[in-house]
């Protein structure tokens, strides 16, 4: 059974970073596609950034782009997302979310419900 628990959230000023880290039990994250989301409470959950099978191509949300940065460490194991230049609107909780390629190997989803393993989350708060 794969699990997935992530870790690095935190209360943070605006304009500041956070290294948000995921790792897996029961898998390995290079025979998984990945990616990161998050939610407010009441809201539905939001793509962030993701990575292909392969860890070779990612895609980003537009308020993402040149802010997070999402990447994995193969000999870690483990799935990180990079964020910088935090703002109150960030505050939310973010997930980890892993899929099997399907055979897809460059294919990258921005749709949470094709992901079919999730970590609990990990608070992010972002003070003004």
């Amino acid at each position: 059974q794969v699990h997935l628990v992530e870790s690095g959230g935190g209360l943070m000023q605006a304009g500041g970073s956070l290294s948000l880290s995921c790792a897996i039990s029961g898998g390995a994250f290079e025979n998984y596609a990945t990616a990161w989301f998050r939610q407010v409470h009441g809201q539905e959950r939001e793509f962030l950034a993701a990575l292909s099978f392969v860890g070779s191509t990612s895609s980003y949300a537009d308020f993402a782009k040149g802010r997070f940065i999402i990447y994995r460490d193969i000999r870690q194991n483990a799935l990180f997302l990079q964020m910088n230049g935090l703002q109150p609107e960030d505050t939310a909780v973010y997930y980890c979310a892993a899929r099997h390629s399907r055979g897809r190997y460059y294919y990258i989803s921005t749709n949470f419900t094709e992901y079919e393993y999730w970590g609990r989350g990990t608070q992010v708060t972002v003070s003004s």
